[in-house]
């Protein structure tokens, strides 16, 4: 018998590995994209369909990212999850977002942090942040909403996007086991903390609060019966009812909006008309409403872009939502992108401007001028910012000191 080449070696090797992955592939069930049948005819249609994120043979949960038994904790933490739908063969159906996960037995979903034991859907970071810290609000960032006024920030593992800019992937981009570290908090003690501290505002942020959706909802419970503020920072990607559930106890939500194109949302593994669609159901609900574009040149910095989203803004939901533009810096995997130039920052501000929009700022440029609040009706400064600080404060009873135009928000 002829004694294997190289060649013969590495050619077996790759036959092998093939045939691996395509086992692979229909053993483990993935991920897919569930989308509502009711959007507003104001959303493109095109936000819905024609990337490979919403083809149904196509899985972005790869193998790599499937929690082995053996990385769990030896019994695994956490309380039955809400918003699920229980399948044969012990699979179970995510629906708290869009994703809506099939997870088999033993498995997790997209985020990491749901998990199916005996076909039952757990939530394994309930009561185990893996951040805890107090910040002003103005870094969420809200700028409506109390200025100067200290947050209580919690925000735990996984995510439900793969934004490849993310700054806070150490957190969100990784289990809890990963992580290897978190707090212990029920949601009681959670607010106790938040009332020993003297802050007025509870946020769940730094990852995405949709993952640890039944520890903010508890956590906003108790904390509205003790009179604080509940606030969270998404990417909208979560589903009408159980959005529409925690927002009967939020007083202000700050969305991500990843861009007005299929390109943007493609850099984060998801679609923008689910997004769209929530920021319309916070608007409905009358709960305050601030939005975060951040900018990201090549990626969703075009001028055509960022018209299309401002105007958007203006017609279906209202010129008076406060838009924050933020420089992108390189980071995570987009560090051979470059930070986004101030120009093209003040271009966008420019252009949110010429279409009507009224409360328009401008992050991660500490010092710059559109830190600040300006009064739309007589241009005077409503608040002076530097950078996540409130150095002037021109709003008295809700209206401009200087004019008395009555300015949206949350003041007292």
């Amino acid at each position: 018998m002829r004694k294997p080449n190289r060649r013969d070696f590495i050619l077996k090797a790759f036959v092998g590995g093939v045939a691996a992955v395509c086992a692979g592939c229909l053993l483990l069930k993935g991920s897919r994209m569930k989308y509502l049948p009711d959007l507003a005819a104001s959303i493109p249609e095109a936000f819905f369909s024609g990337s490979p994120f919403s083809d149904p043979s196509f899985s972005d949960y790869p193998s790599s990212e499937l929690i082995r038994e053996s990385d769990k904790t030896e019994k695994s933490q956490g309380r039955e999850a809400m918003y699920y739908t229980r399948l044969e063969r012990n699979r179970v159906r995510c629906d708290l977002c869009h994703r809506s996960c099939i997870i088999a037995q033993g498995r997790r979903g997209f985020c990491r942090n749901r998990e199916n034991r005996q076909g039952k859907l757990y939530n394994v970071v309930y009561g185990r942040p893996s951040a805890v810290h107090t910040d002003p609000v103005e870094k969420e960032p809200q700028h409506h909403m109390l200025p100067g006024s200290e947050m209580l920030s919690i925000g735990t593992a996984g995510c439900n996007f793969r934004c490849l800019h993310c700054h806070n992937w150490h957190l969100s981009q990784h289990s809890i086991e990963e992580i290897g570290r978190y707090h212990s908090y029920t949601p009681h003690e959670a607010v106790n903390y938040a009332i020993e501290l003297d802050v007025a505002i509870i946020s769940s942020t730094y990852n995405e609060p949709t993952v640890f959706f039944e520890y903010v909802l508890d956590i906003a419970r108790i904390a509205k019966k003790e009179g604080l503020r509940i606030l969270w920072h998404s990417n909208g990607y979560i589903q009408p009812l159980p959005l529409k559930e925690l927002l009967q106890y939020t007083d202000a939500v700050t969305i991500d909006l990843k861009g007005f194109s299929r390109k943007a949302y493609d850099n984060s593994s998801a679609e923008p008309g689910p997004v769209l669609k929530t920021l319309q159901i916070i608007k409905e609900a009358g709960v305050w409403l601030e939005i975060v574009n951040l900018v990201i040149p090549t990626i969703n910095d075009s001028s055509r872009e960022i018209e299309d989203m401002c105007v958007w803004i203006r017609d279906n939901l209202s010129p008076e939502v406060p838009l924050h533009f933020s420089r992108f810096f390189p980071n995570y995997k987009l560090t051979h992108i470059s930070a986004t130039p101030i120009d093209t920052l003040e271009r966008a501000l420019k252009t949110a401007h010429k279409v009507g929009l009224q409360y328009v700022t401008l992050g991660n440029v500490p010092g710059h001028e559109y830190n600040s609040t300006f009064c739309p009706q007589c241009s005077k400064i409503l608040i002076r910012r530097v950078h996540f600080t409130v150095v002037e404060n021109n709003i008295s009873d809700g209206r401009c000191s200087s004019c008395g135009h009555s300015i949206p928000g949350i003041w007292s």
